[in-house]
């Protein structure tokens, strides 16, 4: 049987950057193209390390492949350590980063589920599948949010990066890697 804990734990260190840099360079693309108007050239940055296009135009699906595979490794794996209690417990847990992450992490579920299925499609299927961009369109509206207009995509960014990103900063922190070791 597979140890989903296990395969958490020591897959979060090898996406925690990528992931990390995804949410940050998404949630400042939208930000700042929306509400800061930012100049083009500033944005395309953001999206180049969003994508990962600082590797090469070949490379660009493979990193999103990994990146987005690697956020629903994480999912699925985190899935599966959700316990579901009946009964509140009577004592009030402390609330330390694995609260914080166990509280965020099913409510931030299904907004990066379909984030990062979204921006697998859209990049594979123009890059691999030879999507038009019409019909990858759809996907881009659905990973951004715009479906939720205007105002309210800017906000469904916001959530899903910033979820993502206190997802991560929690997550890293329950596997001790910044640890002091003992002497």
């Amino acid at each position: 049987m597979i140890n989903f804990r296990k395969l958490h734990r020591k897959s979060a260190p090898i996406v925690f950057l990528p992931l990390l840099l995804s949410a940050l360079t998404g949630v400042a693309y939208r930000l700042g193209r929306t509400w800061f108007g930012i100049p083009e050239e500033v944005a395309d940055f953001f999206m180049t390390i969003h994508q990962g296009e600082f590797l090469g135009n070949p490379l660009v699906p493979v990193y999103v492949l990994f990146v987005g595979l690697g956020l629903l490794g994480m999912i699925v794996t985190g899935f599966t350590l959700i316990k579901w209690q009946g009964k509140a417990p009577k004592v009030q847990p402390k609330k330390d980063w694995r609260w914080f992450h166990k509280f965020l992490a099913p409510i931030a579920f299904v907004p990066l589920f379909v984030s990062a299925i979204t921006g697998i499609g859209y990049r594979l299927g123009k890059a691999w599948f030879g999507l038009s961009s019409e019909q990858a369109s759809i996907l881009l509206k659905i990973h951004q949010g715009s479906y939720l207009g205007t105002t309210f995509k800017v906000f469904y960014v916001l959530l899903v990066g910033v979820s993502l990103g206190v997802l991560l900063i929690t997550g890293i922190q329950m596997t001790g890697i910044f640890r002091k070791s003992r002497v």
